[in-house]
This record gives C-alpha cells, structure tokens and sequence, in this order.
C-alpha cells in the first residue's frame, strides 16, 4: 500500500509545486477524472497548474488498497488538504485506479466525493 500511496503523494505534490509536467507524466493519456465539477481528462487535470499551485498543502490518511487483477490496483484514501489562497481545510474521498503499463504505473482514473455527502 505505501508504494501506491507514494505515487498518489507524487499527484498531490505536482499540485502542491505547480507543476504540470510532473502531473501529466503521471496520469495516463486516457486518464478520466470525475469531479463535483464534473468529467475531466488529463488535460484538464494539468491545465489547473499552467498559473501555479492548486494546492498549498495536503494530507492522505485512512488509505486501503483492491487489487482487481493483474497489473490494477485501486487506492482509495481520505485526504484532508488546503487550496492555495485559502486558509480553511477541506475533507474529500479519493479513488484512484492505478493500471501497471510497460515497466511504470500510471493512474487511469480518480473520483473524488467531498465531505457531506449522502449515503445510499
């Protein structure tokens, strides 16, 4: 688990830094993303940093893995973190699917649920 929460650590970092080229080397060229806001692909995902940090700090707590067959693994995670600017944390939970290509990983697709939601 530790290995797939450092690659997730790598995501929130890119944010953190403003780093778009560390975000895209890290999120596959099919990368989907599901947002309150709504769908987003990798490009979404990066052009958030093109004017700088999204993030200005970030916490992964309660992490636990799924492995869903050869080479794919889920990390589901809650993650407590501060937008830039901003000085109120926010709490959300965080899906990732990680798929194992070639010799590296690559995440394919995040979820992300804000605190306060429902539950079925």
């Amino acid at each position: 688990m530790d290995f797939f929460v450092s690659l997730e650590s790598m995501v929130w970092d890119a944010l953190v830094e403003g780093d778009p080229t560390a975000d895209r080397a890290l999120l596959a060229d099919d990368f989907l993303g599901v947002y309150p806001t709504g769908f987003a692909d990798r490009s979404d995902h990066t052009d958030q940093l093109l004017d700088g940090p999204s993030v200005s700090d970030y916490e992964i707590r309660s992490a636990r893995t799924r492995t869903y067959g050869d080479g794919i693994v889920l990390l589901a995670y809650e993650a407590i973190f501060r937008r830039t600017g901003r000085s109120a944390e926010e709490r959300m939970f965080v899906s990732s699917l990680w798929h194992k290509r070639g010799n590296g990983w690559i995440n394919v697709f995040s979820q992300d649920t804000p605190e306060g939601g429902s539950t079925p």
